[in-house]
């Protein structure tokens, strides 16, 4: 992994700039929009299954410290507006290739998690709109769903997403502006759903300040078991960071839009969680892989929205996985570009330009995630995990890095926060939690792949470099090799 803190690549070959197209309001919009997505529209119910009806609870606690973390982000890309995120920020502190390597390898894997858990989502929400066709429209009977058929729905799904990814993906900021619309319809649907039933006596508001833990844990332990899967609702801030290149004066407008992002996103969030086990309890809530579906159907029975709004599910989620493994299979094909990973890694289609050995190879490990690994509570509940970890780190560079001054303006997070923000994510990673112990074993075999594939780098281009050196002079040769 090189310093990316200078212009050009490794051969010292100067390469333009990136344009600089992002103002206030689509940085805004980009932010939210990607935040917005999967998780408030799959993790709901499984949250409730941890507190009862006090779900709003976990989500406001993931906002909480999804915000300390950012104040470390926002010092941090003002400080250097770069392109690469936490891999960039963990090298300039520790300049440790394999650690590094590692923040990298992870954050990839929450990209796949999260794709795999976008994928479970889709195809719940695909079967409950058949259902509604097939009720609705056709009068016919409805399909119970099925585990194996949701899982074959969610496969079918990430190949599609994976041929999409080969073919290549023009995307820009105007585009996102229309996805966040449409992600942003379906939750403020919810809410005025909510509304409305509240205002007509239909709701039972009671539930909102009522626990009701999992296996007899204590409110404590279970808002922490919440919040672990609730986290997976808020990141995807962080994504930002990476077009700081293209951001209008960073350092002025990151970090009031960051936190004005966070803060939409946390208040939307909160009130549909509300409306949520205002009108279906959570028991009812915790059934099922699109729990938003049932809100909707619950507030509004004799309106056509219940028709609607699994396919504006569907959109959102879709977009979610896209996104995804679009940012996993580039991180690996980066790595492969940097010989950390198997340079095959980095193989491009002709004529498409798309990284297709990478692109298969994250679409394999999703696809092992959605056979194996479970439904979306366990999948959802990795990402987070992962990202938990990855966020500690970041809360400690920020505090590294002060040695390293800049004679650019920059923001400044008050000292207090990034330590608080690195005690939280910390807590969050950890087995107390009450987290499913399953989610360590996902990301545990998913780190491992991860350094299986760097030991054989590593072991690769040993071999080529003392092969280069014998060439040059076999005396060079005496129990001697690289040092990497």
């Amino acid at each position: 992994m090189t310093d990316t803190s200078t212009t050009g690549t490794e051969t010292g070959e100067h390469q333009p700039e990136l344009k600089r197209v992002l103002g206030p309001k689509l940085l805004l919009l980009f932010i939210v929009g990607d935040i917005l997505g999967t998780g408030i529209y799959a993790i709901t119910g499984s949250v409730a299954k941890e507190v009862g009806g006090a779900v709003w609870l976990p989500f406001l606690v993931a906002f909480v410290v999804a915000t300390l973390t950012a104040f470390s982000y926002l010092e941090l890309v003002t400080k250097y507006p770069q392109a690469a995120g936490a891999a960039l920020y963990v090298h300039k502190a520790f300049g440790v290739h394999f650690f590094t390597f590692l923040v990298c390898f992870t954050v990839m894997c929450s990209g796949i998690t999260s794709a795999a858990t976008a994928s479970r989502a889709f195809a719940a929400n695909l079967e409950a709109m058949v259902n509604v066709v097939r009720a609705d429209w056709l009068g016919l009977t409805e399909v119970d769903a099925s585990a194996g058929l949701t899982t074959f729905l969610a496969i079918c799904f990430i190949a599609l997403v994976a041929l999409v990814n080969l073919r290549g993906v023009a995307e820009s900021v105007y585009a996102n502006v229309v996805l966040t619309c449409v992600e942003l319809s379906g939750l403020l649907l919810v809410i005025m759903i909510g509304i409305f039933a509240i205002g007509q006596g239909k709701a039972d508001l009671g539930r909102v300040v009522m626990f009701d833990t999992a296996e007899d844990k204590g409110i404590f332990l279970a808002v922490t078991a919440g919040t672990t899967l609730a986290f997976f609702a808020m990141v995807g801030f962080e994504d930002s960071v990476n077009m700081a290149e293209e951001v209008k004066n960073p350092s002025e407008i990151f970090p009031k839009i960051m936190l004005t992002g966070l803060g939409i996103t946390g208040t939307i969030y909160v009130l549909v969680s509300i409306s949520a086990v205002a009108l279906v309890s959570p028991g009812e809530l915790g059934e099922g892989e699109a729990p938003l579906l049932k809100v909707v159907q619950a507030g509004a029975p004799n309106l056509p929205v219940d028709q609607i709004f699994p396919l504006i599910s569907m959109f959102a989620v879709a977009n979610s996985a896209l996104i995804n493994m679009l940012m996993a299979s580039r991180l690996l094909y980066g790595m492969a570009k940097q010989r950390v990973l198997p340079p095959v890694l980095g193989k491009v289609l002709p004529g498409r330009r798309t990284p297709w050995v990478a692109i298969l190879f994250t679409t394999v490990l999703a696809t092992g995630l959605l056979i194996f690994a479970g439904g979306v509570s366990q999948l959802g509940g990795t990402t987070a995990l992962l990202l938990l970890a990855v966020f500690a780190v970041v809360n400690i560079t920020c505090l590294v890095l002060r040695k390293d001054s800049k004679s650019h303006k920059h923001f400044v997070a008050p000292t207090v926060i990034p330590i608080i923000g690195g005690l939280c994510c910390a807590f969050l990673v950890g087995p107390w939690t009450g987290r499913n112990p399953v989610q360590y074993q996902i990301a545990g075999v998913l780190i491992a792949v991860g350094i299986g594939l760097w030991l054989i780098t590593w072991l690769v281009n040993r071999a080529i470099y003392a092969r280069k050196t014998y060439l040059k002079d076999p005396s060079d040769l005496d129990g001697g090799g690289p040092d990497r």
